[in-house]
């Protein structure tokens, strides 16, 4: 897996860490919240309807209620506001507590019915259940009239549970509905209600139904229901309620707490897998800045990361051959300069002495001991000139035959000397771009190189071709050959073969390098075939300049 591969994935697991944390705990919070908003509401709505039904069959009326309204209001912090059918609204909160009165909500209405339920005998004779269903309707008018009597009078109206489900109302001091201020209200009640006679009209209505229980509670809510008090319609709410439910602090700083953390060792983590290589390419820079050449980097793996490490090493390893390269050079500098210079040293100091006679046939030796030292130098300057991209060329178009002639013509008498036949063929013209005098120093240098390792008698062939765009000079000789295992250092610099035979034809041993240098500065190379016993070919390869029609 690719560096950055492992870097998004780490990064999108901890973003859906986090997202999925977030999700998880605003969803556990809301629903734990809600259901405990719910739960609070229930319960504010049973105590509101509790409140209320308590005072309906309590009071038998619901005169005195708004008291009741405020006070649950300023409780719960709930707008209540209370009706009926026939009465209309009887309270509303904001009205009592001196508000002005707000849009209503949209919630349905609470029914509340303070009316009791009847608890009938199971007895198979009807009659005698119509007729005890007819007392209880008497009695709980008589009772229900005196409570809203007492209600309005101001006194405190008191409940016991009687027969039938029918509650016993008192006024705390009263034994019953029928002594003292108790029967006047009664009376008083029974002249302004007009009540009828109940058991006639209870014993018409009751025969004539075949569902004994429903048919006798109906009867039960149709006859009190000039003295009872009427179902009541409880209103909750306003339209511009606010919700006061916020999230909770403390399990949300957890979670962030939580999530923070994930990142963080999200980061450490990847911190780790970016700077272990990081650190161990700055110690190996460092090194390599220190002198330490040798220093290297791991470069396992297939990432970038590892990419790089593999890179280092690649350019450590350029950095170490690069300075062998230049040690072994300034070595070879030194073997070639050493032995000669010792020589004219010596001679130097016998004529200072008087040893020798400074003849004709010496000093022509030492002079040419001098030029061979001063080729030496000029070649080591125009090497270090060519490979630093220094050296200078004086491009052009220019006729390949004719390098080839010239070339021929100019090393003519060297090989005439040495016994080796220099021979040209050069079909026609070949057209060429680059520097006349470098190309030619460079062609030199092979031939120059194939006429010193040829014996007499034997000969170097100079041809020149054009095929695929490509011009080929080719130095063909009939030398000693050089083996396979030679061919790999054949340009290295001061690197022969055969270092006596080197010494002994005046040879640099940069000839071949500088070569190859100027060839590979026409965009071209130099390419070796050679066979020992047979010879050795070095064919130079130029790109041809593209016709222009």
């Amino acid at each position: 897996m690719s560096f950055r591969v492992r870097v998004f994935a780490l990064v999108l697991l901890v973003a859906v860490a986090a997202t999925a944390a977030t999700a998880w705990l605003t969803l556990r919070q809301a629903t734990d919240q809600l259901r405990e908003s719910a739960a609070a509401d229930r319960q504010v709505t049973a105590r509101i309807t509790d409140e209320l039904l308590r005072y309906g069959r309590t009071h038998g009326t619901w005169d005195g209620v708004a008291a009741v309204v405020r006070t649950l209001a300023a409780d719960t912090g709930q707008r209540i506001r209370i009706s009926t059918a026939n009465q209309g609204q009887l309270a509303d909160s904001d009205t009592v507590l001196g508000r002005a009165p707000r849009p209503g909500g949209t919630a349905p209405p609470l029914l509340v019915d303070p009316r009791p339920t009847l608890t009938l005998p199971r007895w198979d004779h009807f009659p005698s259940v119509a007729k005890v269903t007819a007392s209880a309707v008497d009695a709980y008018a008589n009772g229900a009239t005196y409570a809203a009597c007492l209600t309005r009078a101001g006194h405190t109206v008191t409940t016991r549970p009687g027969d039938l489900g029918v509650p016993v109302f008192g006024d705390g001091g009263a034994r019953g509905t029928e002594t003292g201020r108790g029967s006047a209200c009664v009376r008083q009640e029974n002249v302004r209600a007009g009540r009828p006679d109940l058991d006639a009209a209870l014993a018409c209505e009751v025969v004539r139904e075949t569902g004994r229980g429903a048919c006798l509670q109906r009867v039960f809510h149709e006859r009190t229901a000039s003295v009872a008090p009427q179902p009541l319609s409880v209103h909750l709410g306003a339209l511009d309620d606010a919700g006061e439910t916020t999230l909770a602090v403390g399990p949300t700083v957890a979670v962030a707490a939580g999530v923070a953390l994930a990142a963080v060792l999200a980061a450490l983590l990847l911190s780790r897998a970016v700077l272990r290589p990081v650190r161990a390419l700055t110690a190996a820079s460092r090194g390599l800045g220190e002198g330490d050449l040798g220093r290297r980097v791991p470069g396992a793996g297939g990432d970038e990361m590892a990419e790089l490490g593999r890179s280092f090493n690649r350019m450590a390893d350029s950095l170490q051959a690069s300075e062998e390269r230049q040690r072994r050079l300034v070595g070879d500098i030194a073997h070639e300069l050493r032995t000669p210079l010792a020589n004219l040293r010596g001679y130097l100091e016998a004529l200072r002495d008087g040893v020798l006679e400074p003849d004709a046939e010496l000093l022509d030796s030492l002079h040419e001991e001098v030029l061979l030292q001063q080729r030496i130098v000029d070649d080591l300057q125009d090497l270090a000139l060519a490979e630093a991209g220094a050296l200078t060329y004086h491009r052009g178009e220019l006729d390949a035959r004719e390098l080839v002639e010239t070339c021929r013509t100019a090393h003519s008498a060297h090989a005439s000397a040495a016994g080796v036949r220099l021979t040209a063929d050069t079909p026609g013209p070949v057209r060429l771009h680059g520097d006349p005098g470098r190309l030619r120093q460079a062609l030199s240098n092979l031939v120059g190189n194939a006429v010193r390792h040829t014996a007499p008698g034997g000969g170097v062939r100079l041809e020149l071709a054009e095929r695929d765009e490509m011009v080929r000079i080719t130095v063909r000789d009939t030398g000693s050959g050089i083996p396979a295992e030679h061919l790999p250092r054949l340009f290295d610099r001061f690197w022969r073969a055969d270092a006596a035979r080197g010494r002994a034809t005046g040879g640099s041993g940069l000839g071949l390098s500088i070569a190859r240098q100027i060839v590979a500065d026409h965009h071209g190379a130099i390419e070796v075939e050679s066979e020992v016993g047979v010879g050795t070919v070095f064919t130079i390869v130029l790109p041809a300049p593209r016709s222009t029609r």
